[in-house]
C-alpha cells in the first residue's frame, strides 16, 4: 500500500503564495505519475496538475503559469508551489499517486485546505 500526506495548506490573500508537499510512503516502488487534484464546495474534484516519474508535467488551464508541480524521486515526494493565488483556487487539495502492477492502482491523500481571500 501507498500512504500519501499533505501539507503547507492554509489561509493566503488574492496574489499571495503557498507551497504544498505530499510525501508518499509504504510500498512506493513502482509509483509512475503523482499529481495534484483539489475540490471546491459544491463542485467536482478537479485535476490540477501532474508529473511523471521522468518529468513530463500537465496543467489545468485555471493554473498554467501560476503552478508549478516538481518531484523528489529519492525523497517519495512531490511539491505544488503556488503563485498568484486566486479566490477561485479556494479548495481542499488532494495528493494523488498512480502505479501500474498490470492493473492502475490509485492512491489518495487525506486534503489539505488552501483558502484565498480577497
Amino acid at each position: 500500500q501507498v500512504q500519501l500526506v499533505e501539507s503547507g495548506g492554509g489561509l493566503v490573500q488574492a496574489g499571495g503564495s503557498l507551497r504544498l508537499s505530499c510525501a508518499a510512503s509504504g510500498s512506493i516502488s513502482g509509483i509512475g505519475s503523482m499529481g495534484w487534484y483539489r475540490q471546491a464546495p459544491g463542485k467536482q474534484r478537479e485535476l490540477v496538475t501532474t508529473i511523471t516519474s521522468v518529468g513530463t508535467t500537465n496543467y489545468a488551464d485555471s493554473v498554467k503559469g501560476r503552478f508549478t508541480i516538481s518531484r523528489d524521486n529519492a525523497k517519495n515526494t512531490v511539491y505544488l508551489q503556488m503563485n498568484s493565488l486566486k479566490p477561485e483556487d479556494t479548495a481542499v487539495y488532494y495528493c494523488n499517486a498512480r502505479k501500474w502492477l498490470h492493473e492502475l492502482h490509485e492512491y489518495w491523500g487525506q486534503g489539505t485546505q488552501v483558502t484565498v481571500s480577497s
